[in-house]
């Protein structure tokens, strides 16, 4: 027996999306993981039967409701929560600083979670062990073969993935070179992005006619400019054709038009409550999210709350940053510390930059913050500054180097981070930056007559010449 047969066996209605997911793993992760997601809704439905009526398109809250009527154990939930985990940073990879290779290991790892939960089931339905299986190496669905359908066979779903796949690819390039811009000052990084997204333009362009998604695609890719010249009107009016199709994530959009105001699109906020409903109740996390921003600037917190916490339970990290920030002053809720510090936990791990810069805050500077780690607070640091170019974060990492909180003193790093901040400080950044800058080279000025270990005179030397240079 292989694991394809136990798929096959015990669960057949998701044996599609398995041997989908095991085909992309190699060449199209973020699509493996897309059919991970696919077969955890799937998998929710089996284990409802005929026993509970979900209220909710939504993953989340199915296996919550699941959970809640006491359909599936524990170890069951957390199990479909990791697979929900898997798939929603397939969907935005670039949200997540993943690169190709940490999605290919993350889609491997997700097929040996979605087996592992399969096992489990088939004790909890059986009373006896999974039987034993060879696990099968998948023949690769690879991109030669997708182009192979897209060009020979005018297949339009895979023209589609073809221009899915290059487009997750330019925007995790696209963060790489932003990223690498900061440690080449003095020259550009070298840019591949522009022509990866070239690339998933036209073959969004050549689908559009027949595939919804790729014409809401196409629309974004004309919104965006990448193929060089924006075309926002025309992309509002692609985007606009694709919401009347009811796809949610065109809805999504443009229901934000009509929240902020467009190109083309005036600000509307009857047509943005209409549209963000909509694709909020298809289950589309960002335009729950957004609903809790309309209803917020309305006044109304209790309805912002209420759909801003259903996007965060979603995996949704700016609505997880915003229900910290609104438990945090009892918006809409009555004030909870500790759960404002579990979402802000929450967003920081799921990579959103706001939140990871205030949960490193709270493990320097707050004994009472739970799960506390040196480590990991200068990790976030580092990442907020490696993809944000964030002043604050560069200056709290020189402040924390040079006053020894992560557990040791580096004085050259906190001139070098100084000295990155200065540079792209406004006024008001810089005038925080001035009284550091005096301090730091008044204390190295101190320390260095002292100083004994030629290792440290040679850094304290090298501190002193970064905050001497112009």
């Amino acid at each position: 027996m292989t694991d394809t047969d136990f798929v096959r066996d015990l669960v057949p209605e998701l044996l599609a999306d398995y041997q989908d997911a095991k085909g992309y793993a190699a060449d199209v992760p973020t699509q493996s993981l897309l059919h991970i997601r696919a077969l955890a809704h799937r998998l929710t439905r089996r284990l409802a039967a005929d026993r509970v009526s979900f209220t909710s398109p939504n993953l989340y809250e199915r296996i919550e409701q699941l959970n809640q009527q006491r359909l599936i154990d524990v170890p069951t939930a957390r199990a479909l929560h990791k697979l929900r985990g898997h798939g929603n940073r397939g969907a935005h990879p670039e949200k997540y600083h993943l690169t190709k290779s940490q999605l290919q290991t993350l889609a491997q790892k997700a097929i040996r979670d979605c087996l592992s939960l399969l096992e489990h089931l088939y004790y909890k339905w059986h009373r006896k062990p999974a039987p034993t299986y060879e696990f099968e190496q998948a023949a690769a669905l690879s991109a030669k073969e997708l182009c192979y359908r897209a060009v020979m066979q005018d297949d339009a779903e895979a023209r589609y993935l073809v221009g899915m796949s290059l487009k997750a690819k330019a925007l995790m390039e696209l963060e790489q070179e932003q990223a690498q811009a900061l440690d080449e000052e003095d020259r550009a990084p070298q840019s591949h992005s522009a022509a990866t997204f070239s690339q998933a333009a036209y073959w969004f362009e050549l689908a559009a006619p027949a595939h919804h998604g790729a014409l809401f695609e196409h629309g974004v890719a004309l919104l965006h400019g990448y193929r060089g010249q924006a075309e926002p009107a025309a992309g509002e009016a692609l985007i606009a054709e694709a919401a009347g199709y009811r796809l949610p994530a065109a809805q999504a959009l443009l229901g934000y038009f009509y929240l902020v105001g467009g190109h083309s699109i005036s600000a509307d906020e009857l047509q943005a409550e209409k549209y963000l409903t909509q694709a909020a109740e298809a289950g589309n996390s960002e335009a729950m999210s957004n609903l809790g921003v309309l209803w917020y600037q309305r006044g109304e917190l209790d309805k912002a709350f209420g759909w801003i916490s259903r996007a965060a339970r979603s995996g949704f990290a700016n609505a997880q940053y915003h229900l910290a920030l609104m438990l945090a002053q009892g918006e809409g809720c009555d004030a909870d510390t500790a759960a404002s510090e579990h979402w802000l936990a929450e967003a920081a791990e799921h990579g959103q930059l706001d939140a990871m810069l205030e949960r490193a805050r709270h493990m320097l500077n707050d004994e009472q913050a739970f799960g506390s780690d040196l480590s990991e607070a200068e990790n976030y640091l580092r990442q907020v500054i490696r993809f944000g170019h964030s002043v604050p974060a560069m200056l709290e990492l020189s402040i924390a180097l040079a006053d020894g909180m992560l557990g040791r003193i580096d004085v050259v790093g906190a001139a070098a981070l100084l000295k990155l901040a200065r540079s792209l400080a406004d006024d008001e950044q810089l005038a925080v930056i001035r009284p550091l800058w005096a301090s730091l080279l008044e204390q190295i000025q101190r320390v260095t007559p002292l100083s004994q270990d030629p290792g440290e005179q040679k850094s304290l030397r090298r501190a002193q010449e970064l905050l001497s240079e112009d």
